[in-house]
């Protein structure tokens, strides 16, 4: 696998094109933000009534509706959410891309699935950021950077795979490392990660513990500080420096019960129901799924969300944050800029 820095790629390619951003949420906004100050000519492209209109002109952009914004673009990047991209591209994008522009996505899911099926003279590539845009909006206000993935499918000018490094470099990628794979393997072990381990593993494990703490009688308060609010200690210790770096800090107590009871936890049985989700992404059934209930109006992702806003792991934490002023002032999600 080949990691690329700032060295390797020529900003000025990216520089002298016309950018659209489509989409301005968390993704659009960091790369917006990012490119424009980095001395590149961006656009953010929206629908009228998007509620994101506003804070797009607010933060200094030119911004259009997506029909009046695509024609003149040299490289349209797609950062609206997977689920309104084909219908984005086949309305708005199909037909009025220029000839010979670059269409780029932050997430292999549309082209991988074969869900956008690209004209055949664009090129089409990937510059896939390993971090929210909150994170990398900040890094490159800190003067750092997020590493991302690029991912060429299709170079028809021949040029696709310096343009992607062009602006990963822009959006202060090249700070970081710049690593180079394909549609699918960014798309199948993103995806797994999210539902296996990120996302779903995690939040599951998370309020299950709970569950068990409080149903055995003990005050939710403090199984929320055990299961919840203490997942960032650990987590940031792997974070800087590994499984082993965590373990250096953790008392020997938690060490040793790290040993003897995770593999209780996740064991053979987890694995293998791991192999089956890798299936399930692998062979497009989830992203069938995911789909059918999108273009369905959404009923079981309402679901999901109103069960799990219900839940008095939510509750209790909204109370508890609230006598740690700390992390609202020091928060990465502002809601009110993106």
């Amino acid at each position: 696998m080949q990691i690329f820095y700032d060295s390797d790629a020529d900003q000025n390619i990216v520089k002298g094109m016309d950018i659209v951003i489509v989409g301005y949420g968390s993704q659009g906004h960091a790369h917006a933000n990012n490119l424009k100050d980095s001395g590149a000519n961006v656009t953010v492209a929206l629908r009228k009534e998007s509620g994101s209109w506003v804070k797009a002109e607010s933060a200094g952009f030119r911004v259009k509706e997506v029909d009046d914004a695509v024609p003149q673009a040299d490289l349209v990047m797609m950062l609206i959410p997977d689920e309104k991209q084909a219908v984005m591209y086949e309305n708005h994008l199909k037909g009025n891309i220029k000839d010979g522009a670059v269409l780029a996505f932050a997430h292999g899911f549309n082209i991988h699935f074969e869900m956008i099926i690209p004209r055949d003279d664009l090129d089409v590539i990937m510059i896939a950021p390993k971090g929210p845009g909150h994170t990398v909006r900040s890094q490159f206000e800190s003067g750092a950077g997020v590493p991302c993935l690029l991912a060429v499918h299709k170079d028809v000018s021949g040029n696709a795979k310096d343009i992607g490094l062009s602006y990963a470099s822009l959006i202060g990628s090249g700070r970081a490392g710049i690593i180079e794979t394909n549609f699918k393997d960014e798309t199948e072990t993103d995806l797994f990660g999210e539902q296996a381990v990120l996302c779903g593993g995690l939040t599951s494990l998370i309020q299950t513990g709970y569950e068990v703490l409080v149903e055995n009688g003990y005050p939710p308060e403090m199984a929320y500080f055990e299961c919840l609010h203490e997942v960032k200690l650990i987590v940031d210790l792997i974070y800087e420096g590994g499984l082993q770096n965590m373990r250096y800090s953790i008392s020997n107590t938690a060490e040793y019960g790290d040993y003897v009871t995770g593999p209780k936890i996740v064991n053979q049985k987890t694995k293998e129901t791991m192999q089956k989700i890798l299936s399930e992404i692998q062979s497009g059934n989830f992203a069938r799924d995911f789909m059918d209930d999108c273009n369905s109006g959404g009923d079981k992702m309402n679901e999901y969300r109103r069960n799990s806003s219900e839940h008095s792991i939510e509750t209790v934490g909204e109370n508890l944050r609230s006598m740690m002023p700390w992390i609202s002032a020091n928060k990465i999600v502002d809601k009110a800029k993106s």
